[in-house]
């Protein structure tokens, strides 16, 4: 039951002082609360397979084993001996039966304990083969037909300024990044851009030091020119991460690891994670990367032999996940926490001659955790699809990623419809994600329930998605609020952290910006109020 909704319920009236017809009758007005679980913990941990997983190799579709080799003479997985793959269910469907690659024992045992399950054949209508275009489309929400759900903001930043927009002021990042030396486009919000904090090839126990040790006093004297906005950005940023990062080391510092990981760069990446879910980071979204995975040559050493490229990075996945699942398992955080592979795409049905495979498209996806109904969602690629006309490609999408995401989103995290289509909308087939949800993700044990999912601010008011955008935030010395159109008189109030009134004025919005200067202000956290047009919307600001 929600904090919140608990205090609703105990602000009503005394239990003490109903009559038992009038208790029954509150208890039955508040039920969905108390039906609804506290899910103010979980989390979701997106590992990222970049460069593109051969889904083939890693999931073999045993039925049509024949096909399979004769489109893969020389990098196949043999169906015998000590390198054969590893048979997943014998119980499943003919067209649903695998091997797992042999080096996915780690995967074989979370399948075993029915927290996994593998979604085949994943992509997006109009594949494109760009690693860069891909992974775009990826990280923005879209599909190879349009940029409609915005070319240069992320959808996982859009869902979290939307979804958690009470923490988005909070002293810890929303979402922490791991793995790549850049921060991921994915976590760029419309009005918030520091939702992430990438702590790569950083100590976290000393991760405050670090920053503060970077030395400098930030310029006073920012000139208004370009120049002048990317150095009032750069500036802001830098004052973020300190506040951040001293989260990032008290939960470290405070959290813990149960076992012993791999010595392997995912492995270390998923033990961080686990260390600071453990002590108690409040950050929702957590993003771990593996690269290496294009493999247009080495993917095995030679004809029969599956070890290569391929072999090591399978190994390092499975391993470093079915560490960070045992981990959580035995600290008891494990409910909170479900966790997804995902790469940009796949590669071709047939090897191309030199040990490897070419650019393809559709790729398996596999989600893990308690919390996920163990299982295969789909059934093989049919490998027939594949000729030389077609250049090799298996074309079929069984699950658009965003399927999956948007599942996760509303089912386990517990956002409403508005929210999903705010993050991303199936403009292919003009139809909301929402109605698109795969039902068999979830352990129904889980699953939320409709009457739990949250409002468009996730504080279950029936505000709608904001139609003004207040930036940049955090901010130093100026924000600008910008709109569609040209209105005058536009009413702003501005609020400090404790409520107390500070600004009442007015302005015009000229050229789609109305600029405020608040230079006088000190460093905090302030909530600016914009009333127009009869509406009145809510942004919280920091100041650095």
């Amino acid at each position: 039951m929600k904090r919140r909704n608990f205090i609703k319920l105990s602000a009503s009236a005394s239990v003490i002082g109903l009559t038992p017809i009038e208790l029954q009758a509150a208890l039955k007005a508040f039920m969905p609360y108390m039906a609804c679980p506290d899910i103010s913990n979980r989390k979701l941990v997106l590992v990222n397979l970049a460069g593109a997983n051969d889904g083939l190799n890693t999931i073999i579709p045993t039925n049509q084993y024949d096909t399979y080799s004769n489109l893969r003479p020389t990098i196949k997985v043999p169906n015998s001996g000590a390198n054969q793959y590893i048979t997943l269910d014998a119980t499943l469907p003919d067209n649903q039966q695998v091997g797992l690659h042999p080096t996915l024992t780690g995967f074989k045992s979370l399948y075993d304990k029915g927290w996994l399950r593998i979604l085949q054949s994943v992509g997006y209508p109009s594949q494109n083969k760009s690693h860069f275009k891909s992974t775009d489309l990826y990280l923005t929400g879209n599909d190879g037909n349009s940029l409609l759900n915005g070319a240069d903001t992320g959808w996982i930043g859009r869902f979290m300024e939307l979804y958690y927009a009470d923490l988005v002021v909070e002293t810890y990042p929303l979402a922490v990044e791991i793995g790549s030396n850049k921060t991921s486009l994915g976590f760029h919000a419309e009005e918030a851009h520091g939702l992430a904090l990438n702590i790569t090839g950083q100590d976290p126990s000393g991760f405050y030091s670090i920053l503060n040790g970077l030395g400098g006093t930030p310029p006073t004297n920012i000139p208004n020119s370009d120049y002048g906005k990317q150095l009032e950005f750069i500036n802001n940023t830098d004052s973020l991460s300190n506040t951040y990062a001293e989260s990032i080391s008290s939960a470290f510092n405070s959290g813990q690891n149960d076992v012993t990981y791999p010595d392997t760069d995912l492995a270390d990446q998923l033990k961080t994670v686990a260390r600071l879910i453990s002590g108690d980071l409040g950050s929702k979204v957590y993003m771990v990367r593996i690269s290496g995975f294009d493999t247009h040559n080495a993917q095995v050493q030679g004809v029969g032999d599956i070890l290569g490229r391929h072999h090591v990075l399978l190994t390092e996945l499975s391993g470093a996940i079915d560490a960070f699942m045992n981990d959580i398992d035995s600290q008891n955080i494990a409910d909170d926490i479900v966790g997804l592979t995902f790469s940009e795409f796949g590669r071709k049905a047939r090897e191309n001659g030199s040990f490897g495979s070419d650019h393809g498209e559709i790729a398996p996806m596999f989600v893990f955790g308690k919390p996920v109904s163990g299982g295969v969602s789909g059934t093989n690629p049919d490998l027939t699809e594949a000729t030389d006309s077609n250049n090799w490609q298996i074309q079929t999408v069984q699950h658009d990623y965003r399927q999956t995401f948007a599942t996760l989103l509303q089912n386990f995290l517990g956002a409403d419809n508005t929210i999903i289509d705010a993050t991303f909308f199936n403009h292919t087939l003009n139809d909301s994600f929402s109605n698109l949800k795969l039902d068999d993700l979830l352990k129904a044990e889980f699953k939320l329930d409709s009457e739990c999912f949250g409002s468009a601010l996730s504080n279950n008011t029936s505000e709608e998605v904001k139609n003004w955008l207040v930036y940049p935030n955090p901010f130093r010395d100026t924000i600008n609020i910008s709109g569609i159109e040209d209105i005058s008189n536009l009413q702003y109030r501005i609020y400090n952290s404790s409520g107390v009134l500070i600004i009442n004025n007015s302005g015009n919005i000229t050229n789609g910006k109305l600029s405020l200067n608040l230079l006088h202000l000190s460093s905090g956290v302030y909530i600016v109020e914009i009333v127009a047009g009869g509406r009145k919307e809510i942004h919280k600001m920091i100041k650095v």
